[in-house]
């Protein structure tokens, strides 16, 4: 494949994702958290940026736009829905729309929950998915400007993608996620070794992403809010998915374990 990866984390603990092309020498970055770090990513790999694809407004996602654009002079595409709150855009994409950086050709998808219109960029070709803040590993974002129903139908439409995907998400969140996903699904095999490696590759310095979609489909409580075994375990057997995935989310958000 033409495509290469870097991943730069920033700040306490998000991430910025480069996907540099072979063919083209085209590269962008997926958010920037901070500029320092990608920048220095970016002259580590000798690549020159090229665009510059935004997730969400949220300001720990774009707050580095501003001087990644100016040093390199890179286009940046957000969510027309949150075309406001991104600096310096430049295209204003919708659900559907291609996205090509050189020869890698992705698409959007509009996947809103986390915020009222968040893009998520698909690179099928590549078996690639920067799904931001909306899917994490073991987990999914805050639903913190719509309504839990909204992101759990958002979560839906990236479990039903190809299941080699590799998922890369905004922040390094997995073994908080995965002691959450443990407390409602205990006896998960497939769960329990997720968690066995998170744990290892953090003792190690290493980040937890990219996660592969299948095994997300098999350990991610959120996305398994309409698996029957899952409403039971909840108290909520029969219960329709949107409630279940809304419960799912309100305990996460107090959860300390």
């Amino acid at each position: 494949m033409p495509a290469e990866i870097r991943l730069v984390p920033c700040l306490s603990d998000n991430y910025a994702v480069l996907l540099h092309d072979r063919v083209t020498e085209a590269t962008a970055v997926i958010d920037v958290p901070e500029a320092t770090p990608v920048i220095a990513a970016l002259e580590a790999e000798g690549w020159n940026l090229t665009h510059i694809l935004v997730t969400h407004h949220h300001a720990d996602h774009v707050q580095g736009i501003p001087a990644v654009k100016a040093r390199y002079g890179a286009t940046v595409v957000g969510p027309k829905a949150e075309a406001a709150g991104i600096p310096g855009l430049d295209v204003a994409v919708v659900d559907g729309d291609p996205v090509a950086v050189g020869s890698l050709i992705g698409r959007v998808l509009e996947t809103p929950g986390h915020t009222a219109g968040p893009a998520s960029y698909l690179f099928e070709g590549e078996g690639l998915l920067f799904a931001g803040d909306t899917l994490f590993t073991l987990g999914c974002g805050r639903p913190l400007e719509c309504e839990p129903p909204v992101l759990w139908a958002s979560l839906q439409r990236l479990r039903a993608l190809p299941e080699t995907l590799a998922v890369y998400s905004g922040h390094e969140y997995t073994l908080a996620n995965a002691r959450f996903a443990l407390s409602v699904d205990p006896d998960n095999p497939l769960l329990a070794r997720l968690m066995a490696e998170a744990e290892a590759k953090r003792a190690a310095g290493q980040p937890t992403i990219p996660s592969r979609l299948g095994e997300e489909c098999g350990a991610n409580p959120f996305l398994r809010a309409d698996d029957p075994a899952m409403a039971e375990r909840l108290g909520l057997a029969g219960a329709d998915p949107a409630a279940v995935f809304t419960e799912l989310r309100a305990r996460k958000n107090v959860f300390r374990g």
